[in-house]
């Protein structure tokens, strides 16, 4: 007897696109990015690998609806905002442009490759609209002009992005290759003359990647309260 998750025999998987595009991440989580293949998606949802072409005519349509789903709420960190008429929602607008930000990151680092998944994709979906519209409408209301906050939006999503891609890659499964080697980057630095990284070593070499991305966003902040002066 098949089970009721079980396509019947000689008849082709029912797919749902939502509920493939989860078992796509929880492959992604597993196994990381280079392993997921359309071929292995179809098979972890029983259907023939020509089906997923129905919703995803190209990986990278698999890889940008995986995308949209990963920053699903991001967009809720900014709190409410209106049409740009006036101040709205809830504290300074420099914390809640801080808290979209640590929001994206956060979501990126709940899946394996996570910024590397999003970094390649341009979604349009409701999800990633929406945490952008909520984060230019934030900068609007604060008195930045329309090509300020637009230009804003880019810096802190490719700052946040990037940040994230280099943070996973430090700390990749042993499967996936070597992790950043800090030591090789000591040893280096040590038997050089770099007498100013030496003195930095202690912070270069440190795996606080939540310390040096507060860092990194704070600069930006600032740069962005010196455009609004």
């Amino acid at each position: 007897m098949n089970s009721p998750s079980s396509p019947a025999r000689g008849r082709p998987a029912r797919l749902d696109q939502a509920r493939t595009v989860k078992t796509a991440l929880d492959l992604l989580n597993e196994s990381g990015l280079d392993a997921l293949t359309m071929r292995r998606l179809a098979d972890a949802v029983g259907a023939q690998a020509g089906a997923l072409y129905r919703y995803f005519a190209t990986k990278q349509d698999l890889l940008t609806a995986m995308a949209e789903r990963m920053i699903e709420g991001v967009g809720a960190a900014a709190g409410p905002t209106g049409n740009g008429a006036g101040p709205t929602g809830d504290g300074d607008w420099s914390e809640r442009v801080a808290r979209v930000a640590r929001a994206l990151r956060a979501a990126l680092l709940a899946h394996r490759d996570g910024a590397r998944v999003y970094a390649g994709t341009h979604a349009t979906g409701p999800n990633t609209l929406g945490f952008a519209d909520s984060l230019v409408g934030v900068l609007r209301e604060a008195g930045f002009d329309d090509g300020e906050a637009a230009r804003a939006l880019y810096a802190v999503v490719n700052f946040t992005v990037g940040h994230t891609l280099e943070e996973q890659a430090a700390l990749q499964p042993e499967s996936e290759g070597p992790p950043a080697d800090a030591g090789g980057l000591h040893d280096a630095v040590v038997a050089g003359a770099y007498p100013h990284l030496s003195a930095t070593l202690p912070v270069l070499t440190s795996t606080d990647f939540t310390a040096h991305f507060e860092f990194g966003l704070r600069l930006l902040l600032d740069g962005l309260r010196a455009v609004r002066q």
